[in-house]
């Protein structure tokens, strides 16, 4: 009942917000008749840079449909078809403005000039006036001097009032020209000057009485006036069918007022103009390319007349997104279930919204990839969000947990053999010497130690290892191999084969780990079920606290094991992970030991056990720590192997996880192994993205007319990705984990740092897939000076200055006059975050004596 009252609620408000913004606006009415439009015929699929024309009959069907509508019409060249216009006119009692083309090509103007005059100087005779160049002056395709010789030779030669269009400002500019035309034929465009539709007819109407005080008694003509459907802004002026409308119903009634004669700008949008004016070329018609007219003309006008239908559609499409988020949602408080429902709606209404924005434009089939990868793009970032949304509904929003961790003591007598292996490659000697010290004082009787020493050149670094082995007793079995293929899992398999018979349970630790007594007592009575055969405990550090760094990393690891880690576990879908694990020994047998083929061995044997039937435990309760990477450059080795195999993994895995290859993976395990690793799958098209946007500034840069900033749809994407990635992390590390501010922005730093090496990792995990040698995480290492920290973080340092100069050069070239231009300026910015961060964390990191003690969680209070 909660569920449906809350889709109701939703439902009346996304129709309440869209009837609110749909309130129909009282206007003058468009009267029977104008004075005239202006006309170029161009269809759908034409244009003159294609060399396609339209045909005398598509002409004379346009002119029958403004037949009646205006007295006038006004052209631009006389070139090919367009100079039977006058003639298919005249059928329709229709009078011509005249125009002339010029440009730079001097042959050109001259063939356009004489067939110009021809046409003046023969019947019908339905020319009025004769427009002698377009804003010749304002492209500076020609010179004044040129021009006045032009206009001079074609006033001498025709009967009709001459005459060059040009906006208002030239006019003031080179008042020269004034005498050598009988009319002045000015361009009101107050849109391209950035000026507010409140205040776009006073506009007009002032730069008018300015015109005709300069110029007294000269008379003036508008031979081009209007306001665009869409596109994009320009400083306050904002492109929407409804400000079209309201403009061009305005003036019509203040031309009256002031008994101006115009043309309106104009007769039907004109697709291929956006090659020549940007998004908004296009859409200056009154009737779109279908000769559709865009609005009503004389009843009140809705900002959206559809806008019924795409309230409906957000809601169906917000009703099906609930539905999916809530199929398995018994254990989530209303609290969740609502917060999920509200960002369903919000995120229908914004697709819903971007869909019919987008196929308002008018494409060509470049545009329609553009939008097909657009589109995909956009899902690909809502069902990111969607399973990010869902994780920290969870984490937050729950009764109980499904699954708790009930501590099973072992049972009186009874005394499961634990085989622990522990793989070592080149580590310090007394680092090892402290965990296996940690193990021989393991509260629990029945176990073995085997210590595998795999490819160590230098017998220095492995010797005082065996010789402690010898020290401990005869539970320690230490083995030096080399040659040893496969890496950790080729060390592990190779413990395998040495495992004492009876072993029930093989546990696996890294080299730097100092267990607690008690973690085999408390953990191995989870085994009792006969179904598990995975016992986890999360990973944890010692040295968290030896420095800002360390801090920082520790407070980033601690998202996965007390967020993702428990969320999964809800599923039983768990990764797992290579230390503090524990794996029954016959289950591990029947599925074929470690897997050698990823980098990833761990969570890699997890889905194959899980692909089984078999099930896993979750403790979030720590049973032993290690060391953490000592530098930046080890922190991203570390991260990169981990996403690398992660992506290995989906790839040799597709089948099960799409359920090609039958399995026993259930729906929640599945979906798991898929969201858990679509964050990192995300960064990865986001380096993509954020080089494609790096290009796009450039060419915007360089040539603002063909390249505007991209449409709103565009560069909200990365803006909401980001501000939800850090609105969830924040949230859920203050209200979950038991950080305070600074410590959920320290993993943020953290996790942001690492975006460029995941992406990296992701991309060549995905689309390249050949096997990369296994990174190993090298232990108390030194940190590394300042110099090298720069070097560590170069590539990330070098996107970083890309992108922040890039938004410089934008608000050098552009300001911040339009939404747009502001929208992208503030995309680069966002953009650019990760990779400061990176260097960030790189610096820090060549700090080895800056504190970290203001990284705190309630957990450390606690301790004290």
């Amino acid at each position: 009942m909660h569920n449906f009252s809350v889709v109701v609620l939703l439902i009346s408000i996304i129709f309440g917000t869209y009837a609110y913004f749909n309130q129909p606006i009282e206007e003058p009415a468009w009267p029977n008749d104008i004075p005239g439009f202006a006309f170029s015929p161009y269809q759908k699929g034409q244009s003159p840079f294609l060399e396609k024309y339209p045909t005398p009959e598509q002409i004379d069907r346009d002119l029958e449909l403004l037949s009646g509508k205006a007295h006038a019409i006004r052209t631009y060249t006389v070139d090919k078809v367009f100079a039977q216009i006058p003639q298919l006119a005249y059928k329709y009692k229709i009078n011509l403005a005249l125009g002339a083309w010029l440009d730079k090509d001097q042959a050109r103007n001259t063939a356009e000039i004489e067939r110009f005059i021809q046409l003046i100087e023969q019947p019908p005779y339905n020319i009025v006036r004769a427009i002698v160049g377009n804003e010749v002056l304002l492209r500076e395709d020609l010179s004044p001097e040129q021009l006045i010789a032009v206009l001079q030779d074609v006033r001498a030669k025709t009967s009709v009032p001459v005459g060059t269009a040009e906006p208002w400002h030239v006019w003031i500019k080179h008042p020269e020209l004034v005498d050598e035309v009988d009319f002045i034929a000015v361009h009101m465009l107050p849109f391209w000057e950035g000026i507010a539709l409140e205040d776009s007819i006073e506009y007009i109407v002032d730069k008018m009485n300015l015109l005709r005080s300069t110029f007294p008694g000269k008379p003036i003509v508008i031979t081009e006036v209007g306001w665009p459907s869409k596109g994009r802004a320009i400083k306050k002026a904002e492109a929407s069918r409804a400000n079209q409308a309201i403009f061009m119903r305005r003036f019509i009634q203040r031309a009256q007022q002031e008994k101006y004669i115009f043309y309106m700008m104009e007769a039907f949008d004109q697709p291929w103009k956006n090659r020549l004016e940007g998004s908004v070329g296009g859409h200056w018609g009154l009737y779109d390319v279908d000769r559709q007219l865009k609005f009503e003309q004389q009843t009140p006008i809705i900002a959206l007349p559809e806008w019924r239908f795409l309230a409906a559609a957000s809601a169906l499409l917000a009703v099906a997104m609930i539905a999916f988020l809530l199929i398995d949602s018994g254990a989530l408080r209303k609290r969740g279930r609502s917060f999920l429902a509200v960002l369903a709606f919000l995120i229908s209404s914004l697709v819903i919204w971007m869909i019919y924005d987008y196929s308002s434009e008018y494409h060509n089939w470049v545009g329609v990839l553009v939008g097909i990868l657009l589109l995909l793009g956009v899902v690909g970032v809502i069902v990111v969000i969607l399973t990010e949304a869902h994780e920290w509904a969870e984490a937050i929003w729950y009764h109980q947990r499904r699954r708790p961790l009930i501590e099973v003591p072992v049972q009186q007598g009874v005394c499961p053999f634990v085989s622990i292996h522990v793989p070592a490659y080149n580590e310090p000697p007394e680092m090892m010497k402290e965990t296996l010290l940690a193990l021989s004082q393991l509260d629990y009787p029945c176990f073995e130690v085997l210590v595998i020493d795999n490819n160590t050149r230098d017998e220095s670094v492995w010797r005082p290892v065996e010789d402690f082995c010898a020290e401990l007793g005869e539970r320690f079995r230490f083995y030096h191999v080399s040659p040893l293929s496969g890496f950790k899992a080729g060390a592990l398999n190779y413990a395998l084969q040495r495992t004492a018979e009876q072993a029930e349970i093989i546990a696996v630790i890294d080299s730097d780990y100092r267990v607690n007594p008690d973690w085999l007592k408390r953990m191995v009575g989870q085994f009792h079920e006969p179904n598990v055969a995975i016992v986890q405990a999360p990973q944890d550090y010692w040295d968290y606290s030896q420095n800002a760094f360390k801090a920082m990393c520790y407070a980033e690891y601690k998202g996965f094991f007390h967020i993702g880690m428990v969320t999964r576990n809800e599923r039983n879908a768990i990764i797992q992970h290579g230390t503090m694990t524990m794996v029954r020994h016959r289950v591990l047998q029947a599925v074929g030991g470690w897997g050698e083929t990823t980098i990833t061995e761990d969570a890699e044997l997890g889905l194959r056990i899980f692909e089984q039937g078999y099930a896993a435990v979750y403790s979030e309760h720590s049973f032993g720590k290690g060391v953490m990477p000592d530098t930046y450059i080890d922190y991203k080795k570390q991260r990169y192997r981990w996403a690398y195999g992660a992506m290995q993994i989906l790839r040799e895995h597709a089948g099960a996880l799409l359920d090609w290859n039958k399995t026993q993976l259930k729906p929640g395990q599945r979906y798991h192994f898929f969201a858990g690793w679509l964050p990192w799958i995300a960064d990865g098209f986001n380096y993509i993205f954020t080089v494609l946007a790096i290009i796009w500034t450039g060419l915007m840069l360089s040539d603002p007319v063909q390249y505007n900033a991209p449409d709103w749809m565009i560069s909200i994407i990365p803006i909401v990705f980001f501000g939800f990635k850090m609105s969830k992390m924040l949230v859920l590390y203050m209200g979950h984990v038991g950080a305070n501010l600074r410590t959920a922005l320290a993993a943020a730093i953290s996790g942001l740092a690492l975006s460029h090496t995941i992406a990296k990792a992701v991309l060549w995990g995905l689309f390249v897939g050949r096997k990369m040698p296994f990174l190993r995480t090298p232990k108390l290492a030194d940190s590394h000076n300042l110099w090298q920290a720069l070097l560590d973080a170069y590539e990330e340092a070098l996107m970083a200055a890309i992108l922040l100069t890039a938004a410089v050069l934008l608000y050098w070239k552009f300001g911040f006059d339009t939404f747009e231009i502001n929208l992208w300026f503030a995309v680069l910015l966002v953009q650019s975050i990760p990779y400061f961060a990176s260097l960030m964390l790189s610096i820090i990191s060549a700090i080895p004596n800056l504190r970290g003690d203001w990284v705190r969680f309630k957990s450390d209070l606690s301790n004290q």
